[in-house]
């Protein structure tokens, strides 16, 4: 398969859905915005659809105003008081410094896809629209793209500016993944030690795959790695896994192994990708299930969710 950046207009691997587009995910800011405010985003939630205050009065001081019936007595400004001889309050707002880092897989079984998109495509655009909503509210973003070759890195930093390293490293790791696509999957417990290494303690690192053999270290390594940072894993799903048309299908490997399997209508597939998210919620690691056929649209509102919880 030929690379994207040499491919002729007329080559499959710029079409929508199988090439990844810099300016395209660039374009997803102001869909990961829509519906926000200022009032929206001082709101954290919990898992659902119900977006809930955070409780207490946070820890970052705010501003000074006059004192109002109902104020607790612990934050009165004594220097303001004393100053203008009226009673004032200090109030304060939640400090949120958030470092994420979001870990895309790009192995060449993530390029795979039967509607709309391949998977690796839809992981890239709905980890992008979380990132815009991080580094709208002020945290820092950054990725690691993993494929069969070395992963792309990008450090965490805030603003628009981190968010157009991530969108053009993401489109070059993609580029580079289909001209590889023959390969063997890459175990990903490498790139989660590198993630890790990017993050602080307490940092967020968001997940985005089917975990298709991921390698035999890596539920031990999550597991782990849960203690010290808040892991969210953002489970991609085509349609054809969840329920398979009955018939005959051809397949090749990428040892050269070719061959048909036959599907009826009472194979499932593998286990579902909500089996697989409920053993993970077990240990702790939370996650959400992406279809791929969705599309952004779809995806903004579970993205809006998923930020509310980091």
């Amino acid at each position: 398969m030929a690379s994207p950046s040499t491919a002729s207009p007329s080559d499959p691997t710029r079409a929508p859905g199988i090439h990844l587009s810099g300016e395209a995910l660039m374009g997803l800011r102001h869909l990961a915005r829509r519906g926000t405010s200022p009032a929206t985003r001082t709101l954290a939630g919990l898992p659902g659809g119900i977006v809930t205050r955070r409780r207490g009065r946070g820890s970052e001081p705010d501003d000074v105003r006059l004192w109002s019936e109902g104020d607790d007595r612990r934050h009165i400004d004594r220097n303001a008081t004393a100053r203008t001889g009226i009673l004032h309050v200090r109030t304060h707002h939640d400090e949120r410094d958030r470092a994420v880092v979001l870990l895309v897989d790009f192995r060449p079984s993530m390029l795979f896809g039967t509607r709309r998109a391949l998977r690796s495509v839809a992981a890239a655009e709905a980890l992008v629209l979380l990132g815009w909503r991080v580094a709208g509210d002020g945290g820092r973003v950054g990725l690691v793209a993993v494929g069969a070759g070395e992963p792309v890195v990008v450090r965490p930093a805030g603003g628009e500016r981190a968010m157009t390293a991530v969108t053009g490293a993401l489109a070059m790791a993609h580029a580079q993944a289909l001209a590889d696509a023959s390969t063997k999957d890459p175990p990903l417990s490498r790139a989660l030690t590198l993630a890790q290494s990017l993050l602080p303690s307490g940092g967020h690192l968001v997940l985005g795959t089917a975990l298709d053999d991921p390698g035999e270290d890596f539920d031990a390594l999550l597991t782990i790695m849960a203690e010290r940072l808040s892991i969210r894993l953002v489970l991609v799903s085509d349609a054809f896994e969840r329920t398979r048309p009955p018939g005959f299908y051809p397949f090749a490997t990428p040892d050269g192994r070719r061959g048909t399997v036959q599907a009826s209508r009472a194979d499932r597939g593998a286990p579902g990708a909500d089996a697989r998210l409920v053993a993970y919620a077990q240990r702790g690691i939370e996650g959400l299930r992406l279809d791929v056929e969705a599309g952004p649209e779809a995806y903004a509102p579970l993205m809006e969710r998923l930020d509310a919880v980091l």
